[in-house]
């Protein structure tokens, strides 16, 4: 069908675990995780989509808030280092995960403990290391290993350690809370460089088992991480992908505060799905510092190259996050009491020459005031606020992007190795710089605004190049969307559309159309069905979406102990197939049958392979049995 990618959608902490190695949150590199693996590969697809795996707070759970360079040591997974071949990592963990798990309390076994997980796994790694420490001549290759990746990332990882051992010092890890010293570790203000270096040394004196047990906790993790691309790269290969949030960490702002400006914080500008905007509370990047004055890299895209070959070298591919925050960031004032009121009132970084709210934009500007809207009725959020630009702009506004893009070449991958997450929003200036390489956008089926031929989420807009899906970890799930619309003027109006796009043959539509507004299970096989009679040629498929989940991952700018904690249960397979049976989980076969008989009179070829599919679907009786002879009659 032209399908180059079908992806799974989950984060780490979603993850299965089997019981004995539960410690309440999920994993990548743990048993259930390599069963899921097998799993998705049956179902035949053919990519996992990772979110991002940087360490996070106690207080705040979001992968989108994680460290940069640090992995999260929630996703240590010590079953796995005990039923490896590896004897030096079964001797340090064997004995410590038994306790672990029984001292976890009971819970949903569909619920991240984040809070339990979070100090579970960080004792985990402690006892680990110390045993390693007492005693490395016990496990010498293991050590020898060590010894290497110290080499190659120990200066990397430094400033991360550092905050490690500063975090057990204060009790806190709100660097904001700490005496100046430890503050301004990472950026010494002009004449305290002696009194940080003795502070410094100091720490490391007295903090030197934080410090080596938080480069030990990484190079367990970066083993562990090397092994599950070993498991998905055996055939069935299923390519692994990294996602690239575009925030910044509180620990990462600590130690490159440097780097950002102080006057501007970074958000989601205004849009059709969320008119009031977000504010992320993200620091900005100085473009002062992406380049010095010879044209060399500047630290800040030198940060920036340095992040993307880290991952370039852990994953076959990159999900970027809001890439509008590489290219044309939206911004809105720091200082400002009200942030949520404030990012309404906010700008684009590099298109902002003459407003007399944010005069301190007008030298980064890019775009000219010649360049710009002169319709008052748009505004300056909008995807048409700039009009025109040079390709020398081009070449200004890409600048982090091209660096990037240039790094995936260089690394042997392909453009179709890289997930743009543009949603609603994609500004003129980014839409020029994804076009030097063919890059699509997203489309998020269950968003469209079907009363608007020309809406972006609408499939049949869809380009070959996209990445199309029901939906996202920021959407419901479509099961409790589709119980939602049911009975409704949305239901209707989404029966009428599957219909005309999934059933070509006119004198079937009745029936068909009666089929899908029979049950919202029904509807939601059909908007699975959609994504594969598009042009798209990159489908990704949310966990929830595929398991036939009702709960909500998580409500985007709401503040919830409920976000970011729906996991995947250990028997996840025998929670598909019942749904499965009653039509409630994504039926693959079933939306590919569907999608053969709405391409067939363009793709004849498609028929032979959708009548197969249908004896498939066939064995399915009683749930799937209504659909069958209507599209036998199709194909």
């Amino acid at each position: 069908m032209g399908i180059q990618r079908l992806v799974l959608a989950i984060h780490d902490q979603s993850f299965p675990s089997d019981p004995d190695e539960d410690l309440g949150r999920g994993s990548p590199y743990g048993r259930g995780a390599r069963r899921l693996l097998a799993f998705i590969r049956e179902l035949g697809f053919n990519g996992i989509q990772l979110g991002p795996q940087g360490d996070t707070t106690l207080v705040d759970p979001s992968p989108y808030d994680g460290a940069l360079g640090t992995r999260n040591p929630g996703s240590l997974a010590a079953g796995t280092l005990l039923d490896g071949a590896d004897p030096d990592w079964r001797a340090l963990a064997a004995g410590v995960l038994e306790g672990a798990v029984a001292a976890r309390s009971p819970g949903a076994p569909d619920r991240v403990q984040y809070a339990h997980a979070w100090h579970a796994t960080r004792d985990l790694l402690a006892r680990i290391h110390a045993r390693f420490a007492a005693d490395p001549a016990r496990v010498p290759t293991l050590a020898a290993r060590f010894a290497s990746y110290r080499h190659a990332h120990g200066a990397s990882l430094a400033a991360d350690g550092e905050f490690e051992a500063l975090r057990a010092v204060h009790a806190t890890d709100d660097w904001r809370r700490w005496p100046a010293l430890d503050r301004d570790l990472w950026s010494a203000p002009p004449g305290a460089e002696a009194a940080i270096a003795a502070r410094r040394e100091v720490l490391h004196a007295t903090r030197a088992a934080e410090i080596e047990r938080h480069l030990f906790g990484q190079f367990l993790l970066a083993e562990q991480h090397r092994a599950l691309r070993d498991a998905a790269a055996a055939a069935p290969s299923v390519a692994l992908f990294g996602d690239l949030q575009i925030g910044f960490s509180h620990r990462d702002v600590w130690s490159r505060r440097p780097l950002f400006r102080t006057d501007y914080l970074m958000g989601a500008p205004p849009s059709r799905t969320n008119p009031a905007g977000q504010a992320w509370g993200y620091p900005v990047l100085d473009p002062a510092l992406y380049r010095r004055p010879d044209g060399a890299a500047g630290p800040v895209l030198a940060l920036v190259i340095g992040r993307l070959g880290r991952m370039l070298q852990d994953f076959d591919g990159i999900r970027i996050d809001h890439p509008h925050g590489l290219v044309c960031p939206w911004v809105y004032h720091a200082a400002d009491p009200e942030p949520a009121a404030a990012v309404g009132r906010g700008a684009r970084l590099f298109e902002s020459p003459d407003l007399p709210d944010h005069p301190r934009l007008a030298p980064l500007a890019i775009a000219t005031r010649a360049q710009l809207s002169v319709d008052p009725g748009i505004p300056r959020y909008a995807d048409d606020w700039v009009r025109a630009l040079t390709e020398e702009q081009v070449d200004r506004y890409g600048v982090l992007f091209d660096a990037m893009m240039a790094a995936v070449r260089a690394a042997g991958r392909s453009v179709g190795d890289v997930v743009c997450e543009v949603l609603s929003t994609w500004p003129y200036p980014l839409r020029r710089v994804m076009q030097r390489y063919a890059l699509g956008r997203f489309r998020v089926i269950q968003k469209a605004d079907l009363t608007r031929a020309d809406d972006v989420y609408r499939s049949e807009n869809a380009a070959p190049n996209d990445w199309i899906m029901v939906g996202n970890h920021d959407t419901p799930p479509v099961w409790a969307l589709a119980r939602q619309w049911s009975g409704t003027a949305t239901g209707a109006a989404w029966t009428a559309h599957l219909t005309g796009r999934l059933m070509p043959d006119e004198a079937l539509r009745p029936r068909f159309a009666r089929w899908l507004s029979a049950d919202p299970r029904h509807l939601c096989q059909g908007l699975f069905a959609e994504l594969f009679a598009s042009r798209a040629q990159r489908v990704s498929v949310f966990f929830a979406d595929l398991f036939g989940l009702h709960e909500i991952y998580n409500r985007p700018g709401v503040v919830s102990d409920q976000n970011w904690s729906l996991r995947l249960p250990a028997d996840f397979a025998a929670l598909y197939r019942e749904r499965l049976a009653g039509g409630g989980a994504f039926d693959v076969a079933l939306a590919l049958a569907m999608a053969c008989a709405a391409r067939a009179p363009a793709e004849p070829a498609l028929r032979g392979a959708g009548r197969r599919l249908l004896d498939v679907v066939a064995l399915g009786e009683p749930a799937r049995g209504a659909i069958v002879p209507i599209l036998r009659d199709a194909l």
